[in-house]
């Protein structure tokens, strides 16, 4: 169980490096001070929408293939395990070696909605049903929850804390822009232009660090990977 919370948070962090949720609310928090207006009811807005349908998926994703595996009587065995860990770290290889930009610039559509929170709820809704199924290290953490046996019995709750850290970066900016101190305003423009500059480059870096750790976990035991499935 510590094994699969460790791997869990391992994503989460992975997650968290999403410098388009990052760039969105810092642009919702500067058109706000333009307008002389509190940031938060537009940025817990958009944040709240893309909780809303990651949480909902995770558990709808477990739900699914928990139902699927007990209705065709699939036994999840260790060479099983050992194989999807095995290819998973290889994706996550694979994905590091992809160059991707260095940064992300929040997208035109924004500069309309973003004084409107019911449209950056809205805007939250659609970016979380795109990201969702398309978040490798996600799909990957909701394979390893789907394929514990027996499911934690405090499952759901996992899957909520799980976006709830994924989602840390965009509510720290949140927080930091209501802050009127120096001090808070120099960590939150270090910490935007940080994860602007730099968000693309960490997060191939550690897919690849957690790729290899993967395989290297699952050649470790290769009594389980190299034994017949059943």
């Amino acid at each position: 169980m510590l094994t699969l919370l460790l791997a869990l948070a391992g994503f989460a962090f992975l997650d968290a490096l999403d410098v388009l949720l990052v760039g969105i609310t810092t642009a919702v928090v500067l058109d706000s001070r333009l307008a002389r207006r509190s940031p938060l009811p537009g940025g817990l807005a958009f944040i709240g929408g893309v909780f809303l349908v990651t949480t909902t998926f995770g558990i709808a994703a477990v739900l699914g293939l928990h139902w699927f595996t007990e209705l065709i009587d699939v036994e999840i065995t260790p060479a099983i395990r050992y194989r999807a860990e095995f290819l998973a770290g290889l994706v996550l290889i694979g994905l590091a070696a992809i160059r991707a930009p260095a940064a992300a610039t929040p997208p035109e559509w924004t500069t309309r909605v973003r004084r409107q929170p019911w449209l950056l709820a809205l805007a939250g809704i659609v970016i979380g049903l795109v990201q969702a199924p398309t978040a490798i290290p996600y799909l990957t953490a909701l394979a390893l929850l789907s394929a514990h046996r027996p499911l934690p019995a405090a499952w759901p709750l996992i899957i909520v804390a799980y976006c709830l850290a994924a989602l840390l970066p965009p509510l720290l900016v949140l927080a930091l822009s209501l802050r009127r101190t120096a001090g808070a305003r120099r960590v939150y423009r270090r910490m935007a232009r940080a994860l602007a500059r730099h968000g693309a480059v960490a997060l191939r870096i550690l897919f690849a660090l957690l790729g290899f750790a993967l395989v290297v976990h699952a050649v470790l035991n290769h009594q389980h990977l190299l034994r017949p499935l059943p």
